[in-house]
């Protein structure tokens, strides 16, 4: 595709959720969604197991779309027998726990065998409703996708899927030692995107990804922004200082942060070859050098959890690394803040959450010019992008940092501004807008169908 088309495919998009929204302002709004989440559940703890961005992404979707009048009602696997069948998440969101397969040990590469358990749970569910009782049907991830794509089709309502991550894109962009996605994957994400009412994807270039390697009519691609929740990450009134105080980190540190699940994709070797670079360069550094690991080991970085801790040790680096255990948002807020920089090195990245969450709290982000990730931090000015996966081209950033004291507070104080343009009450009224469109037009198709 060119670069023309792919724009024009991402201003069909913007004009489709204008009109859009029109129509829902006008007619008959969308009143309860059905959004379904197979693998990971909103309740679990993000940088544990397959929880990360997603999980964010659909508590504070949803969060903002029953504050706007939407109720959402989450289907997910349980994972453990003592689950309740229902949970409230928030006022207007609840989560409904679907038994299907074992509770525990499951990988999500054995998930698809479980799919018709999980329907028939979610078909019991709305059963005890009836016919109307939810207008539209919203899935994550593709395993999500074919789940919806049958309970739409059942209960005579749109469905709205959300990709987060393709196959084709993951890989063409594979970190070594990485597994690549098998082609069931590609072949129900195919069948998703030609089912699907609408597709948001996060970017304009996520929905030029999805024309282009998927065939997706441009004309059902929206583009929504995810958020940030910007009461919770913020800047601490009291400096970088205070922060790292409450995590015991030295004051005059320079602290590079990597924040999430510890698999290839997302690259933390990279950060720590980076940093025994940078201390073979200078070594007289490594006594106020700490670099902080923070999260667990996820998707295939569960086949060799000690990895990271071999490489650091390897590499002679052990003494400055410091590997921490996935934290709850409010602790995670005090990394972000404590830091002299984030970074993330990922091979793919649909949007990247973290980017914008470490912005929120003035600090900058050096991050690999993948994905959505040039949306969300710009190059220079809010931090620093790097094509391709070379160690020394993330030491030498880091090495700006080391050398100007000031930079960490000059780039931060414009992240912090630059990360106010996405708070989620705009994604859930963009949201709500795609949901119009797709319901609008189902409804349209529908009277054709019946003369």
């Amino acid at each position: 595709m060119t670069q023309h088309t792919s724009r024009l495919g991402a201003r069909r998009g913007n004009a489709y959720t204008r009109n859009a929204y029109k129509r829902w302002v006008g007619g008959r709004r969308v009143r309860r969604v059905a959004m379904l989440s197979v693998h990971t559940s909103p309740l679990h703890q993000p940088g544990t197991g397959d929880a990360g961005g997603m999980n964010v992404y659909m508590v504070e979707l949803a969060k903002r779309l029953a504050e706007q009048n939407i109720e959402v009602e989450i289907f997910t696997r349980a994972t453990t027998g003592a689950l309740p069948q229902s949970v409230e998440l928030a006022p207007g969101v609840l989560v409904r726990h679907v038994d299907a397969g074992p509770y525990e040990g499951l990988a999500k590469e054995e998930l698809p065998a479980q799919m018709c358990a999980f329907t028939h749970g979610v078909m019991q569910a709305w059963a005890g409703h009836g016919p109307g009782h939810y207008d539209l049907v919203h899935s994550h991830y593709w395993l999500s996708g074919h789940v919806g794509w049958l309970a739409a089709q059942r209960w005579g309502v749109p469905l709205v899927h959300a990709m987060h991550t393709m196959a084709k894109v993951k890989n063409a962009a594979m970190a070594d030692g990485d597994c690549p996605e098998p082609p069931a994957r590609v072949i129900g994400e195919t069948q998703i995107v030609a089912a699907a009412d609408r597709l948001i994807a996060n970017t304009d270039e996520e929905a030029a990804e999805l024309v282009r390697h998927y065939e997706a009519e441009p004309g059902k691609v929206a583009v929504v922004h995810p958020g940030v929740n910007l009461d919770r990450f913020r800047p601490d009134p009291g400096g970088r200082g205070a922060a790292r105080a409450r995590l015991s980190l030295p004051q005059d540190a320079v602290v590079p942060l990597f924040a999430g699940r510890i698999q290839p994709l997302k690259a933390p070797d990279v950060l720590i070859r980076a940093v025994a670079v940078l201390l073979d360069e200078e070594p007289a550094l490594r006594d106020r050098l700490v670099v902080p690991i923070v999260g667990g080991p996820s998707g295939s970085g569960l086949a060799k959890p000690e990895a990271l801790h071999k490489l650091a040790a390897t590499l002679g680096v052990s003494d400055v690394v410091r590997f921490q255990p996935p934290v709850d948002q409010e602790r995670l807020a005090d990394w972000y803040r404590a830091a002299t920089v984030l970074v993330m090195p990922s091979y793919n990245e649909s949007f990247g959450l973290v980017a914008i969450e470490a912005q929120a709290c003035g600090t900058p982000v050096l991050a690999a010019a993948v994905g959505g990730l040039p949306v969300a931090v710009r190059d220079g000015q809010t931090g620093f992008l790097v094509r391709g996966h070379d160690p020394r081209d993330y030491a030498a950033v880091l090495r700006r940092f080391v050398d100007h004291p000031s930079l960490g507070a000059e780039l931060g104080a414009a992240a912090a501004l630059h990360a106010r343009g996405f708070g989620w009450d705009k994604a859930a009224a963009d949201t709500a807008a795609v949901y119009a469109g797709a319901r609008c037009d189902h409804h349209g198709h529908l009277r054709s169908a019946h003369g």
